[in-house]
């Protein structure tokens, strides 16, 4: 029977949509050949939604189990949809609903539930202007706290609007076009809410079927857009929940035998061709990282990002933001996002063999997120034999003397920090000198140092040598960088495979308060032990080790395989012992490094990996 567009609404479309999307992952992924043959567009879905889902179940859950026991409303519902979306975006395609979905959020929590049309939101013919609570072309009223035919109208052209400002470059014949086309779907339909889902489904649906018409390599790889058949299939799952029947199927999404995408010579298919048909192949990295930043700091990220590569989509608002772009220089792209706010999540995918193998109509699974170059057979990312090795540094900003010992035991160069005295980027680029290395990767280990690092390798690459940061917020994430750190591999590689260390590298921090004060955990006073996870003080006890013990109950309740430690100055050996006897006790199969790390500042950084 029609359901009303309201919070139980959201919650079924989005299991239909995960269920119908892992039904038709591999099918999506095998039709992958735009804007990069990697295989891995039904998958990269298939997640976004995974936790755009569970974000809307974390809202029903966290409401159930209020005091009040009360339930979320469709505006709550529909915005942790978005967040949940974006913080979880995968790949182009992944990337671009999590911004169609913000679209939708924005319509639905702001205005559709009041009667409220939001001015200037680019709706269609579908607007008129009508009371609150006002009937649908159906003859029912919404129900409070629900959407009418109307408001779901308008929320599709939002969604398309916005999801074309977020792409640098729009192409059409891809998700962008199916959007457009539902969006235009829906503001010709009469009826009721669930007759607008359908008709928005069926003009995607018919959009999807034109797109080998638009683009090239489509057509001679003889499939669809593979974004948009994702698109559709969510759209499916839309009108499935409003309406209770389940949509039109969709024709099978893999390539027809008949027409199988044609070889050249050099063995590239036609996915192998970026959008302006470089005969490169297209750049060799996809990054992709959450942003904390500003928009003024976003529209400039945008411009340098857009000069560094293509597929750039960039999504999000309100001071959270979603970073996709393809590019051959990782770290650069990386460096744009640290110098327009704070990074976080970083992924680096080199597409390597992944979209050589794609481009020859046999797209299986996306590349690795770490390449592996000493197995046998590796290739630099450009396909060739890898070059003679060059001469590689890392240069690491370390509090503490042990840890400045333990970076030179690794091979690195260290620059000590002192109390209230970070280090300007002239020491750093004195270090970078230092090393007389060709190649430098910067470890800043700390959030305020990385506009200084990223200041360092920009003068150390006017010097000509080729520098990259890597956004390390902790000491921590820093020898976890080193541990993977490999100069016998390429430089790119060793980016990827330190970031990718660095990021799955969770960090925590103990310090004394100096004195009463304002805390996200609530009023601290002068001595008493204040534990940081990333960043934020999270408790706050009366005892170190108390303290610790709790910070890393906390931290491995989600999940670790080794916990690092790293003392301070002076405090006492009896704690680590404590400490590893805890972890031992009550984290099974977890291990315990502990370092004399001699920071004067933190009595102990946390690590967890």
């Amino acid at each position: 029977m029609p359901h009303t567009l309201d919070a139980d609404a959201v919650r079924m479309w989005c299991g239909l949509a995960l269920d119908a999307l892992g039904r038709a992952r591999a099918d999506i992924d095998a039709i992958n050949v735009y804007p990069v043959a990697d295989g891995d567009t039904g998958t990269n879905l298939y997640l976004t939604v995974e936790s755009a889902a569970q974000a809307v179940d974390a809202a029903f859950n966290g409401h159930a189990a209020s005091a009040a026991a009360s339930r979320p409303t469709l505006a709550d519902v529909v915005r942790a949809m978005a967040h949940g979306a974006l913080i979880g975006a995968r790949g182009n395609s992944g990337t671009i609903l999590a911004q169609l979905l913000r679209g939708m959020a924005d319509v639905l929590a702001d205005g559709a539930a009041a009667g409220d049309p939001p001015a200037g939101d680019g709706a269609g013919a579908g607007d008129c202007d009508a009371p609150a609570g006002a009937a649908d072309a159906g003859g029912r009223a919404p129900a409070a706290g629900a959407a009418d035919a109307d408001g779901l109208r308008r929320a599709l052209r939002r969604a398309a609007d916005l999801a074309y400002l977020a792409v640098a470059r729009p192409v059409e014949g891809t998700v962008l076009t199916v959007a457009v086309a539902a969006a235009e779907g829906a503001e010709r339909a009469a009826g009721d809410v669930a007759a607008v889902a359908r008709a928005a489904y069926e003009g995607a649906r018919t959009a999807l079927r034109a797109t080998p018409g638009q683009l090239d390599v489509l057509a001679r790889a003889g499939v669809v857009d593979a974004g948009g058949y994702g698109l559709v299939t969510v759209l499916g799952g839309l009108a499935e929940a409003l309406s209770g029947e389940s949509p039109a199927a969709l024709a099978p999404a893999r390539p027809r035998p008949a027409t199988p995408a044609p070889v050249a010579s050099d063995g590239q298919g036609p996915g192998a061709c970026p959008a302006d048909g470089a005969p490169d192949g297209g750049p060799a990295f996809e990054v992709i990282y959450l942003l904390e930043a500003d928009d003024t700091a976003v529209t400039a990220l945008r411009e340098r990002l857009d000069a560094l590569g293509d597929s750039l989509v960039v999504v999000g608002g309100d001071g959270l933001w979603n970073v996709h772009v393809h590019v051959d220089d990782a770290g650069a792209a990386v460096e744009a996002g640290i110098q327009a706010g704070r990074p976080y999540r970083v992924r680096i995918t080199h597409f390597g063999a992944a979209a050589g193998k794609a481009g020859a109509g046999a797209p299986d699974r996306p590349g690795p997120a770490a390449v592996l170059p000493d197995q046998p057979g590796a290739q630099n990312p450009t396909g060739g034999p890898r070059a003679e090795r060059a001469t590689r540094a890392v240069v690491a900003v370390v509090p503490g003397d042990g840890l400045a010992a333990l970076c030179a035991e690794a091979g690195a160069t260290a620059v000590a920090t002192r109390p209230g005295e970070p280090p300007a980027s002239g020491e750093l680029i004195d270090a970078v000198r230092r090393t007389a290395a060709r190649e430098v990767v910067l470890l800043p280990n700390d959030t305020e140092l990385h506009h200084t690092a990223a200041a360092a390798a920009a003068q150390a690459r006017a010097e000509g040598v080729r520098a990259a940061v890597i956004p390390t917020r902790s000491a921590v994430q820093g020898i976890a960088a080193l541990a993977v750190h490999e100069p016998g591999r390429s430089f790119d590689e060793d980016v990827v495979a330190m970031t990718s260390a660095a990021g799955a590298t969770r960090y925590a921090e103990l310090a004394v308060a100096e004195r009463q004060s304002w805390t996200m955990a609530g009023v601290c006073q002068a001595g008493d032990v204040l534990g940081m996870i990333d960043g934020d003080v999270a408790l706050i006890g009366s005892e170190l080790a108390a303290t610790a013990e709790a910070v890393l109950d906390r931290m491995l309740a989600s999940g670790g395989e080794m916990v690092t430690l790293v003392l301070g100055a002076g405090l006492p050996d009896e704690v680590a012992e404590r400490l590893e006897r805890h972890v031992r006790e009550e984290h099974f199969a977890v291990d315990t490094v502990v370092y004399q790390g001699g920071q004067p500042t933190a009595p102990l950084i946390i690590g967890i990996e």
